[in-house]
This record gives structure tokens, sequence and C-alpha cells, in this order.
């Protein structure tokens, strides 16, 4: 098996390193009216605590409920990781409670203060930030991905029409892609953060396109070009910021979700500067129902550092003047089938990565995938597809589904 990805051995450390004794025992110490004000808050989403149903939470550590208080969503994954608590329906427990809005009723604090400060005064997703970004999540190792995605390597939300199969639910994804850029043979492609490569491939082999995908992790691009040899594809390791080629097409898949707000603009920038008049580009992202400037803590932290979700206010407030948009479509309920798909292969693969991942990590991957089909299917976050067209197509573009 292979081991963690070269360099981030110190990373994947931090999860077996538990939290100083001292701040043990002060949360301890306040324990007793947390109780009362976490179990009254789940209550109200429908949730109790040591009940008899699957979404209920079981508590194994009293000292879960001033976490809670004092460091709100950070503080719940946290203690999950740390074992402090379990439940049979994870998914479920976090769409109740996004539902019931509990993380707005959580008492803001320093810590919470300054990663919104951060987020306004700096760029946290500047070009050397973004390269140790991605190769903290996506570097951890290709065996790992393989063993969760499908066939076709496809880490984004799957399209389950007419399927309840995770490979064809992609193919079908990656088809609606194509389908929607209007995609001929010879045209060329950009593919901005094209991850493994599999639409790079579907596009060439069954599109007859000639595609350039980049990536800023070296796993990926690695697997990438060794996977495309023999098509009409070129995987570079490379920022959007720096291509200067010219397309007929550009698509991006996953990719705004690490851009940053300071970066939106300059992002539609850079795929118009690659298009020329009547070209397509289609973004297909997660994004939040509403504007913000900084993401959820415990994600930063632990699964994407320094990722952000564009609301679609804020993707077609930078594409305009750019773009024309032709049509947006959402398909947030198929990322919670996704999601759900991507854990139960990470659970049926867990007990060969163990050794080298550590039992926190793989509490935390789990966490990490639950929770975000509970946000799915509570419609707390939405997965959007843009189609942009440069200067609008003449005759107006036809509407695919």
């Amino acid at each position: 098996m292979k081991q963690p990805a070269t360099g981030h051995g110190s990373w994947l450390a931090r999860f077996s390193t538990r939290e100083p004794a001292g701040l043990r025992a002060r949360r301890a110490a306040t324990s007793p009216g947390a109780r009362r004000i976490v179990t009254a808050l789940f209550a109200e989403a429908g949730v109790a605590i040591d009940g008899p149903r699957p979404w209920d939470l079981r508590v194994l550590d009293d000292r879960l409920y001033a976490r809670v208080i004092g460091g709100g969503t950070l503080g719940f994954g946290e203690a999950y990781m740390d074992g402090w608590w379990e439940s049979d329906a994870i998914d479920e427990l976090c769409c109740r409670a996004l539902r019931a809005r509990l993380a707005d009723r959580m008492p803001l604090n320093a810590a919470t203060l300054s990663v919104a400060l951060r987020a306004r005064l700096f760029n946290l997703q500047s070009m050397r930030r973004a390269r140790s970004a991605v190769r903290a999540h996506y570097d951890l190792g290709n065996d790992f991905f393989e063993a969760m995605l499908d066939p076709a390597l496809q880490y984004s939300c799957a399209y389950f029409d007419g399927t309840d199969d995770l490979g064809e639910a992609q193919r079908r994804k990656m088809d609606l892609i194509c389908r929607k850029l209007c995609l001929k043979p010879g045209m060329r492609l950009l593919d901005i953060g094209c991850g493994w490569g599999g639409l790079a491939r579907h596009a060439a082999r069954h599109h007859g396109c000639r595609v350039v995908g980049i990536t800023l992790s070296a796993e990926q691009q690695a697997y990438a070009a060794r996977a495309s040899e023999g098509l009409p594809v070129e995987i570079r390791l490379q920022d959007y910021r720096d291509v200067t080629d010219s397309f007929d097409r550009v698509v991006s898949v996953g990719m705004m979700e690490h851009v940053g707000y300071k970066n939106y603009r300059r992002f539609m920038s850079a795929a118009a500067r690659c298009l020329g008049d009547g070209g397509l580009f289609l973004c297909h992202t997660i994004g939040g129902n509403v504007s913000n400037v900084c993401s959820d803590r415990w994600i930063n932290r632990h699964v994407f550092p320094d990722s952000m979700l564009p609301s679609a206010a804020q993707v077609t407030r930078a594409a305009e003047g750019l773009f024309v948009l032709e049509d947006v479509q959402n398909l947030g309920p198929h990322y919670d089938r996704t999601l759900l798909a991507w854990e139960r292969n990470f659970r049926l693969s867990w007990p060969r990565f163990r050794p080298a991942y550590g039992e926190r990590f793989g509490r935390m991957w789990r966490y990490y995938l639950l929770s975000c089909a509970g946000a799915f299917r509570a419609r707390n976050i939405e997965l959007f597809q843009f189609v942009l067209s440069k200067g609008g197509v003449p005759g107006g573009w036809i509407p695919v589904r």
C-alpha cells in the first residue's frame, strides 16, 4: 500500500494530536451549564441526546457540551474526531442541525472573528498559498482516492439521472458537461483543475477534442499524464492565472471552490482571455445560498485549507461584462447521493489504509463525507453548473439536461 504523499507526514500527524490537558480541564469545568444549552438546541432540531433514533447523538465524553459552545462547528467536528460522540446517521444529524440553523445560535468568539478578518485583509488563495492548499488535500495518495471514487476518479458531483451506479452517474455527468459545451471533433478544450484527468480523457475519446488539463497537484498530474497516454491530452502542473493559450471551450469542475472571493474576477478573466468570441465556458462549482468571504472553520482546518464556496450572485458578478450567462442548473440533490457512495467505498476500503493514516484521520474523513451529504440534503449548500458564453451564442444556446 502506498504511504501518504511525501511532505505530508506532519499534516497527517496532527490527526493523532489531542488538545492540551489544561484546555480539557477548563472545558470540563464548564460542562454542566453547557449541557443544558446544547441539549436544548439539538432538541429544537429533532435530535435527542442518547436517544434511540439513528440520527440521535450518543455522548461518550461530557466535555463535548462545553467544546460545542466554545468552538461551534469546529468544536463539534473535532470532538467527533477525538471520539467524544457517535451517531448511527451523521448525515441526517447534520442535515437536521443545519435546517434548524443551530450554528447561527452559537456565540461569536475571537477565533471566529479572526478567521473573517484574515479573509477580509489577505488574499488567502494567492498563487503560493494555492499550491500549498491543493497539495495538503489532493496529494494524500492516488491509491487512497482510487479506493473511494469511481473508475474515472471523478471527485465532484455525479449525475444520478436514471441510474443508481456511481460509475455510470459520473459518466453521465461528464457527458452532460460535454453536451452543454457543444463539443465537436478538433476543438481545443481547457480543463481548469482537471483532477486525475477523467473528463479530459472522456472529451478526447468520445468527442474528438484536443484537451489541455491543468492542476496544482503533483500526484494528480503524474496520474493523469500516465492515464492519458495515446490520447490528444496534455496535463500540466500550472496555475490558471498563468495560462495564455487560446481554446474553443473552457471547463472548470470543482475548482472555483478553491479560488477565493478576492480572485473570482481574475478567475473569470483568465477563462475569458483563453476564449474567442462565441466560445463557451462551463463552471461546475459547489455554491452557498448567501454570499460569504470565508468558509466553515472545520472544513478549512481539516479538509480543504483556504477553501470558500461562492454564491450564485458572486459567480455572476465576477462574470459581468466578460460573459453572457446562457444557463444555470442546480444539481445539489445529486451531491447527497454522491457523497454517500464515496463514504460507502471509503468505509469498505478503510482497513487497508488505517495503518498509514491513523484512526483520527479516518474519523475526520468519514465526518467530512457524511456532514457534507447532510449539508446538501438540508439545501444549505448547492451544486451549480453555469454555462457562460463569450459574447453570446448566435441565435441562443439550446438548453441541455
